[in-house]
């Protein structure tokens, strides 16, 4: 009230907008005094140390101008999210009380990457063979992070059961590789049961496939009746594995208690994967201008071990004018299998043991089942 009577008085006057800054300071100020003065005596009264009463006093004076000055609408919304922080005033204390250095760290060193690096990256392809985007490669780095703390969040708030299958869920949206690399490095350094990792690169990969689907189906709808069949039989396979290791190790239960992930994520794995992903498609786009149309699904091969996405989309858009809708297909599910079998190098390089074992018969399950689907599809829906 304080704050609109503030903003109605100068606008009665001549003084114009010099008044209206000097009446509102002078208002603000006096304001701010009484409400600190207030807030003082009642952290005194009840034996505590809070500034939580001064702010939203301020920010109640300070909605009030803008309501009159600005926009309306944008004060109410700030006052409702205001609103809602005040209510959950106490769990949002408990959960920042939990919050470790290394935590924090890993926190600033995402958005560093995210808000800092990467608006400064060149969003233009750079190098030979059409180059690559800089900004492109660094953005999969960043949801390789982001995916590493994700599951350390989730286990660390949810319980490793289902902590690490959501942190899978949602890291498989945007990179199922992401989701390997990050669950064979805990494998390695044993910070949960191989299985239950295992199990959670089944569901991010299953996500993968139907991610593929998606992309098809918003691009290219008539790609559908070739794509669909082998990928989503893939996709039932993945999960099947996932629900079966996760229903049958009732031994690891204990395993699933004890796993306490160390370090959310390392940069310097991060930077030295994104350099990894430059190579590769780098590669993959010079196999695919050396060799015209066969090409197209080598360098689909390549490029599939670390962005089956970006296939994907270059084969549908080069459909039909460049590629028949055969080759095309034939490229997607290349880049797919392609990308499906790098989870069994990834294992066997940084996870090893039971983990390397898991995703050798994942991998495998899931090829067989969707080549099948996919030569059936051939054979009889095939131009």
């Amino acid at each position: 009230m304080i704050a609109a009577l503030a903003q109605a008085l100068p606008k009665q006057e001549s003084g114009g907008a010099a008044s209206i800054a000097i009446v509102l300071g002078v208002a603000f100020a006096a304001y701010g005094a009484v409400i600190a003065l207030f807030a003082r005596d009642e952290n005194q009264a009840a034996g505590n140390f809070s500034a939580t009463t001064a702010i939203a006093g301020m920010l109640t004076f300070a909605l009030g101008a803008y309501a009159l000055l600005g926009d309306m609408r944008i004060a109410a919304g700030v006052a409702v999210a205001a609103t809602a922080l005040l209510a959950a005033r106490d769990e949002l204390h408990g959960w920042v009380e939990q919050i470790t250095w290394p935590e924090l760290r890993s926190a600033v060193v995402l958005l560093a990457m995210t808000f800092i690096g990467l608006p400064i990256l060149p969003d233009a392809p750079l190098g030979p063979f059409g180059g690559i985007n800089p900004r492109e490669v660094w953005l999969i780095a960043i949801v390789l992070a982001s995916v590493s703390f994700l599951g350390y969040a989730a286990v660390k708030y949810f319980g490793a059961r289902r902590g690490l299958l959501l942190a899978a869920a949602a890291g498989g949206v945007a990179s199922s590789t992401a989701v390997t690399i990050a669950n064979a490095r805990r494998a390695a350094a044993r910070e949960g049961s191989p299985r239950l990792l295992a199990a959670g690169v089944a569901v991010a990969l299953a996500v993968m496939f139907l991610r593929v689907v998606g992309i098809v189906a918003a691009l290219k709808p008539e790609l559908l009746v070739l794509v669909a069949p082998a990928l989503i039989a893939a996709a039932l396979t993945a999960v099947g594995f996932a629900v079966a290791w996760m229903t049958w190790q009732k031994a690891d239960r204990d395993a699933y208690r004890s796993v306490k992930f160390r370090n959310p994520f390392d940069l310097l794995s991060v930077v030295r994967f994104a350099v990894f992903l430059g190579v590769i498609i780098v590669l993959g786009r010079a196999l695919g201008e050396a060799f015209g149309a066969t090409g197209a699904v080598a360098g689909a091969i390549v490029v599939g071990l670390v962005d089956v996405d970006a296939v994907t989309v270059s084969m549908v858009r080069l459909t039909p004018d460049t590629l028949g809708r055969t080759r095309a297909v034939l490229a997607i599910l290349a880049a797919v299998a392609s990308d499906t079998l790098s989870k069994i190098a990834i294992g066997a390089a940084i996870g090893r043991g039971w983990f390397a074992a898991d995703l050798a018969v994942l991998a495998s399950g899931c090829l067989a089942v969707g080549g099948a689907a996919a030569w059936l599809t051939f054979a009889f829906l095939a131009p």
